[in-house]
Formats: structure tokens, C-alpha cells, sequence
């Protein structure tokens, strides 16, 4: 029996992609959260997949990161 390959979530690749964009912009996770509005715990458990996000957030973060918020949930890199 063959096992599928387990499927990424939207929201797991949100996270994926917004700790990427946060490390290639050169910020700590206490400087993103600033930045957004945040704080410095709710970013980190966004980057861990353990917040449901909601859409704002999603979008002070991209604002944040000066990104778009659609490049935060491609599939491809950031």
C-alpha cells in the first residue's frame, strides 16, 4: 500500500512563506510584529502553524514585510 505524500495546508504554507519573507528581509520576529501591529507570540505561532490566521492579520503582515499578501500564499518561494 502506498502512503500519499501528506498535503500542505493554505494556512501551512502561509506560515512557511511568511517566516522565508520575514528572514529574507532581515527581521527578527519581534521586529515583524512591530512593524504589523502584533505581537512578537502571535507571529511566532503563525510561523509554527498554530494560529488560524485571519485576513487582516494576514495582510498587516504583508504590509509589513512589503510584500503582497498573494505572494505569502503562493506555492512557489517568496
Amino acid at each position: 500500500m502506498k502512503l500519499a505524500k501528506p498535503q500542505i495546508t493554505t494556512r501551512g504554507r502561509f506560515a512557511v512563506n511568511l517566516r522565508k519573507a520575514r528572514i529574507a528581509a532581515g527581521l527578527s520576529q519581534e521586529e515583524l510584529a512591530a512593524k504589523a501591529g502584533l505581537h512578537r507570540n502571535y507571529v511566532g505561532s503563525v510561523e509554527r502553524n498554530e494560529k488560524n490566521i485571519s485576513i487582516d492579520a494576514m495582510e498587516r503582515l504583508a504590509n509589513a514585510l512589503r510584500v503582497d499578501v498573494v505572494a505569502l500564499l503562493a506555492r512557489e518561494e517568496v
